[in-house]
Formats: C-alpha cells, structure tokens, sequence
C-alpha cells in the first residue's frame, strides 16, 4: 500500500528498521530507513509487464552482510578522498582509512550504515532524517541531514539537504544499482548509455583524481554519443585498468547549480529508458565492477559482475585537496541543497 510502513529487522542494538512503500500509477518505491536505501523501483516494460530495475536484499542481515552500499545515501562525503585527509581553515582533519589508503563514502560508519528516522510519509513521498554529530567518522560540525525521495509523473526525485554549525565538507549521493533488464536479469553490458559530458577527471591506481580535467574525445570514456556499456569496457585504456571497468567522474555539461541531463540509460530487453537529471557538478558511473554475488539479492538473485550499474551526481572525487575543482565546503549555518531526478520512460 502507498505510503504505507511495515518493520524490516531489527539490528543487533535493538534498532528496528522499517520498510517505507511510495509511488504512483506508474512508480512504486521501496526504501529502508537503515541508509534510507532504495530497495526496489517497480514500474511498466515496453510490454506492460511490472519490471523491478534497483537491486537489493530480501532481509535485513543481507544488508548487513554486503559491502557494496546497496541502494544507500552516501556521507558526509561521498566517493574517495586520498590520502584519507583534508585541511579545512588550517585544521588537518584525518579520517578513516577504508579503502586502500584512502576514505571512502563517509567511513567506517556512514550515512549507509545509519538508522534514519522518518519525518514525513506520504503516499507519494518520503523525507528521512539524520544527525550527524560534531567529530563523526572526524568530521568536523554539528551537522543535521534530511533526504527526500518523491515520485512524480514517471519519475523519482531525490533532494538533499543539511546543515552544520562548523565549516565542514559535504558531498551526499545515493549509491543504487540499477538494472534496466530487471534487478535478476544479469549483466548490464548491453545497456545503452550516454552522458552529457564532455570531461572527466583521471584517477590514480587507487581511484583518487590526479587533479586533470581531461577530454573524452578518442577515448573509451566517450559516451557524448550512446555506446552499450560492454562495446569497450575491456579496452587496453589505462584508467580502465585501474578501475577494472568503468568508476569514473564525469564532468556534466551545463551550469552547476541548474538542473539539466547528465545521462540517459536504455535496455534492449525491456525498452525502459531512464534518463538522470541533476544540478550537480559531476556524476559518477561505476559498472559494478566488484559486484561478487554474496549475498544473494532479491528471490535469491546472483548479483555478480556487472549485473547493476550506478549513476552517483556529486560533487568531485576528493575535491577538498584539489583546488580547481569544485567547492565542497559547507559552511557553517548554511543550507546545503542538490536535487537528481531519474525519470523513466519506454522505447
């Protein structure tokens, strides 16, 4: 039933985790007040028939279990900040190593594995709610955090917003696995993509920007024209071979700030199309490359290599320790606000 709640699991501190149902005639959403994850998304193929396009668990200790960020908003920052450090007003703050010898996705616990209280249900929409405090994951600043998903027309809508009472650095994204074949349906090597952007920014062997904005053009990263996902994932490309496949930023074309189109995505099998809308600077599409099956998704799904796709919109990787890339710095008693929007249609 729309807007309705039901328990999902209790964690082992005694914390009950609840199920949330959104939607419209056309859209149905289920999220999880644990990450405020993006459970599944239903809505109509090319045929009629009711396609399920995110990935996700049948239980909570699958949740638990994964570390793949299955569906969650990511923070405080999201994606990777080398070295695990950054200086704000002349404070090195140092935080935790969890991805090689860098930081990742807000930490040990972040935004993922957090309990979030829900502040308003509609049939239509959700608002979720966190605190973060003063020196979480070290980070620094009070800090209070509101996600909204509502559906609208043929589409989902996510809008975040926060605050803190110190400067800090914020970056907040939602890390679903999208699947436009149906979440159990395998690889995603044959979905059609485009993004609208004629940049991005080279990593490192650990992912981390080098700092160069460079262009697309003559490479595998060029998707300003649409190129199935598989058509040159294996190129001998260095930055493919590092990332073993796609996890990359791009650069979205257009004024940050202003929403225009970042992507738009298609299955040949279904005919959904999915086109992401945001006002962000950049957006990351990681192929789910380290995607391993364990657990198993939803039904008992094998979510394997490449069998889901994310399309993270933020601010730049590590953009605190480059200084010509975007501001990430949220100062304090000021709103931190970005919106995405993932509408979906049929060929």
């Amino acid at each position: 039933m729309l807007g309705s709640r039901e328990n999902f699991g209790t964690l082992p501190d005694g914390s009950t985790v609840e199920k949330l149902t959104i939607g419209n005639g056309s859209v149905v959403c289920e999220i999880l007040t644990y990450g405020a994850a993006i459970r599944s998304i239903m809505l109509p193929d090319k045929n009629g028939e009711t396609v399920d396009v995110a990935l996700g668990y049948d239980s909570l200790e699958n949740y638990l279990a994964q570390d793949k960020f299955m569906g969650a908003v990511v923070g405080r920052y999201a994606n990777r900040i080398g070295g695990a450090r950054f200086t704000l007003n002349g404070t090195e703050y140092k935080l935790a190593v969890n991805d090689g010898v860098n930081h990742l996705h807000g930490g040990v616990r972040g935004f993922d594995k957090r309990v979030w209280d829900v502040k308003e249900l509609r049939s239509d929409r959700a608002t979720l709610s966190l605190h973060s405090p003063d020196g979480d994951e070290n980070y620094p600043g009070n800090m209070d955090v509101e996600v909204t998903y509502a559906v609208s027309g043929s589409g989902l809508e996510i809008t975040y917003e926060a605050v803190s009472d110190m400067d800090t650095v914020c970056n907040i994204t939602n890390h679903a696995y999208y699947n436009l074949s149906g979440h159990a349906s395998g690889e995603i090597l044959d979905h059609s993509l485009q993004i609208f952007g004629e940049f991005y920014t080279p990593a490192d062997s650990g992912s981390i920007p080098t700092g160069e904005i460079a262009p697309v053009s003559g490479t595998p990263m060029d998707f300003t024209k649409p190129h199935t996902i598989g058509e040159r994932i294996g190129q001998n490309f260095e930055q493919l071979k590092f990332a073993g496949g796609y996890d990359h930023n791009w650069v979205i074309d257009g004024t940050p700030g202003e929403m225009r189109t970042a992507a738009r995505v298609s299955s040949p099998d279904t005919g959904i199309v999915m086109t992401v809308e945001t006002d962000q600077p950049g957006m990351q599409f990681y192929a789910g490359n380290s995607l391993d099956g364990s657990p198993a998704g939803k039904g008992g799904a094998d979510y394997h290599k490449r069998c889901g796709l994310c399309l993270e919109t933020q601010v730049f990787p590590d953009s605190p320790n480059h200084k010509n890339f975007p501001d990430a710095v949220l100062r304090a008693g000021e709103r931190y606000h970005t919106s995405t929007r993932f509408s979906f249609s049929v060929m």
